[in-house]
């Protein structure tokens, strides 16, 4: 899967990941590789990523929103 972590600033992340876990407007969710099309709102948390390397990332954001559609994630935060 790709993921894009982007602010209105800068693009804060892109590389292949293995999982992503958001925090969800209603709690807290995960994405797999081949997971249904979503749309989402993000509330303030944090963003735990896996890399296809194994190595953990974690990125504090404000409100966003995430888009999952054939294994690329897009997330939009206010700020990271």
């Amino acid at each position: 899967m790709h993921l894009e972590i982007v602010t209105p600033d800068a693009k804060i992340y892109a590389s292949e990941v293995r999982l992503v876990q958001v925090p969800g407007a209603n709690g807290s969710f995960e994405i797999l590789k081949n997971h249904a099309p979503i749309i989402s709102t993000l509330q303030k948390g944090r963003v735990k990523v896996i890399d296809e390397d194994q190595k953990e990332h974690s990125f504090e954001i404000e409100k966003g929103v995430i888009e999952v559609m054939k294994n690329n994630i897009i997330i939009l935060a206010e700020k990271v």
